[in-house]
């Protein structure tokens, strides 16, 4: 991620040399009954925002199973990327919005539109809105059912953007759903098992070892509610 201008006081940073040309790729991807038709669009612009990463698709595997109720819950998703978690979580029926920073925008409303199914969206049409951590969450509502974010743990810096966004989200009782490659060298272990329970009750999901992928479920602590 990056944040123009900024970088100083908000440190999303990218690394120009990792996508210097810029070229798209779409993708199919399947989850049970749902297709969804994904464009990732590769350039020094939207650098990490660009593909569709491993944990993205660990998360929306564990949303697609039958036991996983989405239908008319309140969601909200950080670092979106190209959507794919929240572009599936609003064909299963969730009302989703869908966050990143400000240029990852137009391509999180291009996959949007481009998998809206033929009869219309099952609940609303989702939602697509620019979100920088630890500036503008409050903008946003805190009566979310879920807050769901893949592979958005892997900047130091911004661990106290993260954790003062998901604290604002979680005000009125969300549950938190993070799915994290372990990445050590990014502290990732460090977050989930230090950063994060100083404010919310965790538990480890899921975990696949060959992947090296973990799933996380946190709520925020009443103690740590202020409405």
């Amino acid at each position: 991620m990056s944040c123009d201008g900024e970088q100083e006081m908000y440190p999303f940073v990218m690394d120009e040399e990792l996508f210097a040309d810029t070229f798209s790729e779409e993708s199919i991807y399947r989850f049970g009954s749902e297709e969804l038709k994904i464009s990732q669009v590769y350039g020094a612009n939207l650098g990490v925002a660009a593909p569709v990463w491993d944990a993205a698709l660990w998360l929306c595997r564990y949303f697609e199973r039958p036991s996983f109720d989405l239908k008319g819950k309140r969601v909200i998703e950080l670092g979106a990327g190209t959507g794919i978690v929240g572009i599936l979580a609003a064909r299963l029926g969730a009302e989703v919005t869908l966050t990143d920073l400000p240029h990852a925008v137009p391509q999180l409303q291009k996959n949007v539109s481009a998998n809206e199914p033929p009869n219309g969206w099952p609940s609303v049409t989702p939602t697509v809105l620019p979100l920088t951590w630890g500036l503008d969450q409050g903008q946003f509502p805190s009566d979310w059912d879920l807050v769901v974010g893949a592979d958005i743990v892997y900047l130091t810096e911004t661990y106290p953007l993260l954790m003062d966004t998901l604290t604002h989200l979680c005000q009125e009782g969300a549950t938190v759903y993070l799915s994290s490659k372990m990445r050590r060298e990014h502290g990732t272990s460090d977050f989930h098992d230090n950063i994060l329970p100083q404010r919310f009750d965790c538990q480890l999901m899921r975990r696949d070892h060959t992947q090296n992928i973990n799933l996380y479920r946190a709520t925020l602590r009443k103690t740590e509610q202020t409405q």
